[in-house]
Order: C-alpha cells, then sequence, then structure tokens
C-alpha cells in the first residue's frame, strides 16, 4: 500500500529504488584496564590511529575535490586536535585502553559542545565521524559505512559524515534520506554538489524496510513508500520534463520578458571551476578562501600560495564577474592561529570579519594576493567580507581594501539581521551586498544550521527571512547599488523567482543548480515574480509562503 511521508528536500531530482541502509555505528569499546607498562604501547598505536584517520580523510578529500576537500580537510585537522590527543593520552597513561580512551575523550569534547548550547552541532555530527573510525581502526573491524551493491538503491541512515557523502557513486547510490540533518548541513551542500537526489531531516527514515521500493522527490522532500506503477510513471514524466526543460535551457539568466538575473556559481577552489563553467555559470557569486586556509592550521598561506589559487579560479572566467569572500574563520571552521579555543558561544562570538580585524596581518595579506592575482586579467573582480554587523565593520574593511591596493569593488555580506535592517548605512562604506541566507535564518529565528530538530526554522521560505532579504535589495536600489543572494536559497528554482521578485540582482548557487534555476526563470515574467514575492512575504508560515508563491507562479 503506497504511504507519503515527507521531509526537507535539499538536492533536485527524482530517485526510485529500494532501500539500502547505511552500516550501524561503532559501538562503545569494552572498559577494562591495562598494566601501567603497556601505556608507552597503547599511546603510539592511539597516534597511529589518528594519524591514519587523518590521512584516510585528506586522500578522500582530494579525490573528491572542490567543496568535499574542504569539509574534510577540517575534520582531519578535528582528529589532530592536540588538546584531544593529549586527553587520550592522559586516560590510557591511567589505564585505559587505546579505544577506549579515544571513545572517552571524544565523549568529553562533545559534552562541551552541548554545554556550550549546541552552536556546534554540526561540528559534534562530523566529531562523532571522526571518533567512530579512528575506534574501528584501533579495534580492527571495518568503518561502517555505505552498503556494497551491485545494484542501483536509495540509501538510508541517520545522517551521512561528510567523507561518506563526498565519495558517493551516483550511478550506484540513485538518492539518499536521513533522519537527521538540515537543508544547509556538509551532506545536504555535498548532495547538490553531486547532483544526487536528497532529502533530510525524515523522522522514521530508519524504521524504512531494507529492500522496500520508494521513491524520492528532492524538490519536494516528498517519499513515496511502495509507489503504485501510476505514482513511479508520473514521477518518472515530470523528472523526463524537466530534464527536456534544462536541455532547452542555456545563456545568461533572465526572466520571460528579459529582467537579467545573472547566475553565478559557489566554489571552494580551483577544482569546483570546470562543473561552473559547464553549468554555464556566468561568474562566481561566492568564491570561498577558507579551504587554502585548512592545509595548516599553525599557519596561514603564503602570500604566493593564495595568489596561484586565486589566479586558476579568475582566469577561468574571463570578463566575467567573481566575488571573494575573505577568510570566514571561526564557529564552525576554527583555526588554530586565529581563532580563540575557550569561547563560550564561537557562533556569537569572534568570527568572520571580527577574525580578521582582530589580526590584520592576515586580512592585509590576503588582499594583497587578491591584487596580484587579478593583475593583467579583464574579470571584474568584488571582494566582501563575512559577518558584516554595521558600518563600521564595513568602513574598516574597506579601509583596509583600499590600503592593500585592492583594484575591485568591495561588497558587505549580509548574514545578520542587524546588517539586513541598517543596510542602507553599510552601503554607505561599500558597492554591493551579498546575502548569505543560511546564516542570516541561523541568526535570526535563533536556530542552528547543522541541527535537524530546528530545520524548518532553517527553511528560506520562513516569510521573516523574507522580509529581511527584501529589506536589504530595497536598500540597495534606493542606493543605486546591486545585492544578489549566495546562500542556498538560490538554488531552490521557485524561490528564485521569488528573489528576483523581492529586488535580488543575482544568484549564485552549487553549480549543479543553475541550469534548473535558469529554466525555471524563463518561463515567468519579472511581474510575476513579483506577485509570487508578495504572496509569499504575506503568508505566516515558510510552507504557506511557498504555496502561495506556487500558485502565483502557476497561474492558480
Amino acid at each position: 500500500m503506497e504511504t507519503t511521508l515527507r521531509g526537507v528536500g535539499v538536492s533536485h531530482g527524482v530517485a526510485i529504488g529500494e532501500v539500502r541502509h547505511m552500516g550501524t555505528a561503532v559501538l562503545e569499546p569494552p572498559a577494562k584496564q591495562i598494566p601501567a607498562d603497556e601505556a608507552p604501547r597503547e599511546q603510539g598505536r592511539a597516534r597511529q590511529a589518528v594519524e591514519a584517520v587523518a590521512a584516510d580523510l585528506v586522500a578522500r578529500g582530494n579525490l573528491a575535490g572542490g567543496e568535499a576537500q574542504a569539509v574534510l580537510e577540517a575534520q582531519a585537522m578535528m582528529a589532530q586536535d592536540p588538546e584531544l590527543m593529549a586527553d587520550v593520552e592522559r586516560r590510557i597513561t591511567v589505564g585505559s585502553t587505546a579505544e577506549r580512551a579515544v571513545y572517552d575523550a571524544f565523549a568529553a569534547y562533545r559534552a562541551l559542545l552541548a554545554g556550550a548550547g549546541d552552536y556546534l552541532a554540526g561540528r559534534v555530527a562530523d566529531l562523532d565521524d571522526v571518533r567512530n573510525r579512528i575506534v574501528a581502526r584501533l579495534l580492527g573491524v571495518p568503518m561502517p559505512g555505505v552498503p556494497d551493491s551491485d545494484e542501483p538503491y536509495v540509501l538510508i541512515a541517520r545522517d551521512l559524515a561528510p567523507a561518506d557523502t563526498a565519495l558517493l557513486d551516483p550511478t550506484l547510490v540513485l538518492g539518499f534520506v536521513t533522519e537527521e540533518g538540515g537543508p544547509t548541513s556538509h551532506s545536504a551542500i555535498l548532495a547538490r554538489a553531486l547532483g544526487v537526489p536528497a532529502v533530510v531531516a525524515l523522522p522514521g527514515a530508519g524504521d524504512l524496510v531494507e529492500g522496500i521500493l520508494i521513491a524520492v522527490d528532492g524538490s519536494t522532500g516528498e517519499i513515496f513508500v511502495s509507489p503504485s506503477e501510476e505514482k513511479r510513471a508520473e514521477l518518472t514524466r515530470a523528472a523526463e520534463e524537466r530534464r527536456a526543460a534544462l536541455a532547452a535551457s542555456s545563456g545568461p539568466g533572465a526572466t520571460s520578458d528579459g529582467h537579467k538575473v545573472p547566475l553565478l556559481a559557489n566554489v571552494g577552489g580551483p577544482a569546483d571551476v570546470p562543473a561552473a563553467v559547464e553549468a554555464g555559470a556566468e561568474g562566481v557569486g561566492l568564491f570561498r578562501t577558507e579551504f587554502l586556509f585548512l592545509d595548516d592550521s599553525t599557519q596561514a598561506p603564503s602570500e604566493e600560495k593564495q595568489v596561484t589559487a586565486y589566479r586558476q579560479v579568475l582566469e577561468a572566467f574571463p570578463e566575467g564577474r567573481v566575488v571573494v569572500r575573505v577568510l570566514d574563520a571561526g564557529a564552525d571552521k576554527p583555526l588554530d592561529f586565529l581563532t580563540p579555543a575557550d569561547e563560550p558561544n564561537p557562533a556569537l562570538g569572534v568570527r568572520g570579519l571580527r577574525t580578521l580585524l582582530d589580526h590584520p596581518e592576515v586580512l592585509r595579506t590576503q588582499l594583497t594576493a587578491l591584487a596580484k592575482a587579478s593583475e593583467g586579467l579583464p574579470v571584474y573582480l568584488e571582494v566582501m567580507a563575512p559577518m558584516v554587523a554595521d558600518r563600521l565593520d564595513a568602513k574598516a574593511f574597506a579601509d583596509a581594501c583600499r590600503e592593500a591596493g585592492l583594484r575591485a569593488k568591495f561588497g558587505a555580506m549580509v548574514e545578520i539581521p542587524s546588517a539586513a535592517l541598517r543596510a542602507r548605512s553599510i552601503l554607505q562604506e561599500v558597492e554591493f551586498l551579498s546575502l548569505g541566507t543560511n546564516d542570516l535564518a541561523q541568526y535570526t529565528f535563533a536556530a542552528d544550521r547543522q541541527v535537524g530538530a530546528v530545520s524548518r526554522l532553517q527553511d528560506p521560505w520562513q516569510p521573516a527571512l523574507l522580509d529581511l532579504v527584501a529589506a536589504s535589495a530595497e536598500a540597495a536600489q534606493a542606493e543605486g547599488k546591486s545585492c544578489g543572494v549566495c546562500g542556498e536559497a538560490a538554488s531552490d528554482p521557485l524561490l528564485a523567482c521569488v528573489l528576483a521578485g523581492l529586488g535580488v540582482t543575482s544568484l549564485s548557487m552549487g553549480a549543479a543548480s543553475i541550469p534548473y534555476v535558469r529554466a525555471t526563470l524563463a518561463k515567468h515574467t519579472l511581474a510575476q515574480c513579483e506577485r509570487a514575492a508578495s504572496a509569499a512575504r504575506a503568508a505566516d508560515t515558510a510552507e504557506d509562503a511557498r504555496r502561495a508563491a506556487q500558485a502565483v507562479l502557476s497561474g492558480e
């Protein structure tokens, strides 16, 4: 009998296949005491396991490239955290086995993060994965992971660690469904990069019977259990129609009446560029530069190394627009040489621009490297600061750009409600705004972007979030300046139309989403987009906002 479940759709497409479950997580190792003379040997085993796991994560990152590489290198740094290792060795000294010491040390760190108010819940999920990998290696058992199968299937898991998501084989894994996670979790972002249909935050996903046939709609978040032949035919037909529309869509982003909405790509580094170019990106709307800083957590990369990496991306878009975000460190992206380790609430502390203003030499080197990388290129370089709170922040960043001799437009990211509310003031210092809707939602609703339990508040259709987008866009229009969106909201084709209707001047997303957004925008006039935006803002819930916009755009 066909039943329908609903989670949060985070990656477009339809997958129809049999259920396969992720392997069970590593169980708690037994607690037993060892003689004091065995402590050095156990400490050596622990160090070797940690280094092996870190090396494996880096190798997986190198294979995956792009955004996945940055995520996995951050996990490798987590595995090698010197404070954690010191705690492991201390526990071994007082009699624990290597595997038990690792388990307990990670548990203590996990509790510490939970005590900080769950602001680092995203890191907790990654921390658990690192712990499991180290413990499995020490116990000499395989790390539970993606099931072996010769036939394509739909993967079901409580959650998917970045190390698993990054290397999924799209020819075997038709799609995936998780109980936890949210639209801005690492796994969701990597799923979109892979082009694998995905639904997250589905209660009871683990109860789906192994081998049962399900259909996953990554756009709507619907899961059809034991779908009828009619339903499968309907979904297949809809998927084919989407593919045909994508194939017919090309060229710059625009509404059906010719209103231009440039479609740009979010990239983590040079490895992401080929996919962006193939998707027809008109440039880069968010170049996340932190990937370059993850190679060595003890010091910033040299100016020469930065110049080389930046120039590779800039050269790929001759006469295109490339928007570079300077280093966004802190909170869930800590760097030993920059960010304090003892902040009680890192997401609300010294992160983003605040970190760079505390370390002006790091900011100066990066800005100088960008200036040198762009020399002689016809690219339109724009540089923006993360976590701008007010006009003073914007002025400090613009001043630093000028002092570094940077010939580019200077901009501010709108990720804090204060920046949206005072956008016109901020625009007295900078030339453009870029809305990071992931963090803007997090701070607007006090809802951690990595916690599945509050995923409804991370929904970019929330009317309050749309109000802040509108306020920013209206301020930019009044000042004759641009206001783009580079958060995950831009990857939703229907919402992209609403954002255009709110006055957003460009949209930036993962390369895989660009064709979907281009095709959907091309079906509607600007006036329709504006009416859809008004209808969405008049709603009281995210679901009602989505329905209201859909009704307008479908002519109901």
